[in-house]
């Protein structure tokens, strides 16, 4: 009976004038950066056209109120097609930065991962941001095609 009892005084805690009260369950953090928006289905037909390659995107949005350097970090799908930040991109408190799958100039704000055909499984797939050292930071997960993109 006493384990018992300790059990439950561990699970409860005291508040300043001696009433006990339920102790509130942890939550996970919010992480730095989360991935926002996966434009999985670019409008119109998959033609492989560069038009069509980056209306097909990955939106970041950073969730902190300090920059966050992107720099080696790495955005992939789950047949481990990967986007690596090679460069210095530092990412301002609660702005965000589209990575599109075709080609263009890299800025601040858009970044292009070059390829000459589609990432994004329009029926279903996961989007993994991983930081410099590998750690997930977010996922992002659709199952059925809906309207081509989702909010995560």
């Amino acid at each position: 009976m006493k384990r018992r009892l300790i059990g439950l005084v561990s699970a409860l805690a005291v508040t300043v004038g001696g009433s006990l009260a339920a102790a509130a369950p942890a939550h996970a953090a919010t992480p730095a950066v989360m991935i926002t928006k996966v434009y999985y289905d670019s409008p119109g037909k998959d033609t492989g056209a560069n038009s069509s390659l980056n209306a097909e995107y990955v939106q970041l949005t950073n969730k902190r109120r300090t920059a966050v350097n992107l720099k080696g970090w790495t955005l992939r799908d789950k047949a481990n097609h990967t986007y690596k930040f090679a460069t210095d991109l530092r990412l301002p408190a609660g702005k965000s930065v589209v990575v599109h799958t075709g080609k263009g100039r890299n800025t601040s704000a858009h970044r292009y991962w070059g390829r000459s055909w589609y990432v994004w499984n329009n029926t279903g797939d996961k989007a993994f941001l991983r930081n410099a050292s590998g750690g997930l930071v977010d996922s992002c997960t659709w199952t059925k095609k809906g309207n081509g993109y989702t909010s995560c």
